[in-house]
């Protein structure tokens, strides 16, 4: 008898060990996420196709911010990911034009559409996730990631303005998630990174808010985070209200050895996504699997990588992925 890709998710998360390790990789679907029946439609083929053991739903990271006026376009990017060409945020007023969002309506609305499309088209055995990016991380692509950290300095309490009304608009979002019976959220934080931020800023900036949203998903079962970039605040992140962890392990520490020792749930990675999937072989990608399955021992562990696989990843090194966890 088959074990659904859910019961072994589920394995996975409370310790024991599973047939198999999971495994799932993600990717951007540039233009097809401008529509939401054509983003739903891409991730449901992809799923089909490689029958990974979740679902991660990402759609371009300006889908939270368009009702602000943002505007961006993909200009080829191999990552999949947009060129803003317009940040509704210029001086420090503008931030206190942020304000919180019906998330049923505009952009917000498009995404919960593809979120119905996919529940629908997938068997609930398949877990769902939505992605969700953080304050910080929206108000970034407000302004511009060179323009966030001196307007945070010169204009600490605009800024928090606008920060308290996306967690806002974040959490109702959430929450309609939840009612589409998404299985979790993958919560996208960017600016954990010494080389941004001093841990002070980022607790008042970054953590308290989070931690705000993250009470939004406590009905939810997996719940993966995301801490993105080098130079991480690991250990930050692991007082986070969160099952799942996931970083660049293959190129920032900790290691996933490292970081399943101080992270009391599962930990998600061991692939790289440019060297190994988008330019490596498929025996290169089996290995580099079957090393991070041995350091983990195959428990608590999700085979994934660090971040989104380019969409250049050519399909034979995905299904290598797929297959690894099989040995």
């Amino acid at each position: 008898m088959s074990v659904s890709h859910r019961s072994r998710l589920e394995t996975t998360l409370s310790g024991q060990k599973p047939d198999r390790p999971p495994v799932a990789l993600w990717r951007h679907f540039p233009i097809d996420d401008q529509y939401p029946e054509e983003l739903a439609a891409s991730i449901v083929r992809f799923q089909e196709k490689f029958e990974f053991d979740f679902v991660k739903i990402t759609p371009a990271s300006s889908f939270c911010l368009q009702d602000y006026g943002l505007r961006d376009e993909w200009q080829g990017n191999p990552e999949g990911s947009k060129q803003v060409k317009i940040h509704p945020v210029v001086n420090e007023g503008d931030w206190l034009k942020i304000k919180p969002l019906d998330p049923r309506k505009g952009s917000l609305g498009s995404q919960l559409k593809c979120i119905r499309l996919i529940r629908e088209s997938l068997p609930d055995s398949t877990p769902i996730i939505q992605t969700i990016f953080s304050p910080l991380s929206q108000a970034k692509n407000l302004v511009g990631k060179e323009n966030l950290l001196s307007h945070l300095r010169m204009y600490p309490e605009q800024v928090k303005s606008a920060l308290h009304a996306i967690s806002q608009t974040t959490q109702n979002f959430i929450n309609e998630c939840i009612t589409l019976k998404v299985d979790g959220i993958f919560y996208a934080v960017q600016h954990a990174q010494y080389s941004l931020m001093n841990l002070d800023e980022f607790r008042e900036f970054g953590t308290f808010f989070d931690k705000q949203i993250l009470e939004s998903t406590k009905p939810l079962w997996l719940n993966i985070g995301h801490l993105h970039g080098s130079n991480v605040m690991y250990d930050e992140l692991c007082s986070y209200p969160i099952h799942v962890l996931n970083w660049h392990d293959r190129e920032t520490s900790p290691n996933l050895k490292e970081g399943k020792f101080k992270f009391a749930g599962t930990v998600c990675g061991g692939l790289r996504q440019w060297e190994t999937l988008a330019f490596g072989s498929p025996d290169q990608v089996i290995k580099e699997s079957l090393e991070a399955i041995h350091q983990t021992n195959g428990t608590q562990f999700i085979l994934g990588t660090g971040c989104v696989t380019p969409v250049i990843a050519p399909d034979v090194n995905i299904f290598a992925a797929r297959k690894a966890v099989e040995k």
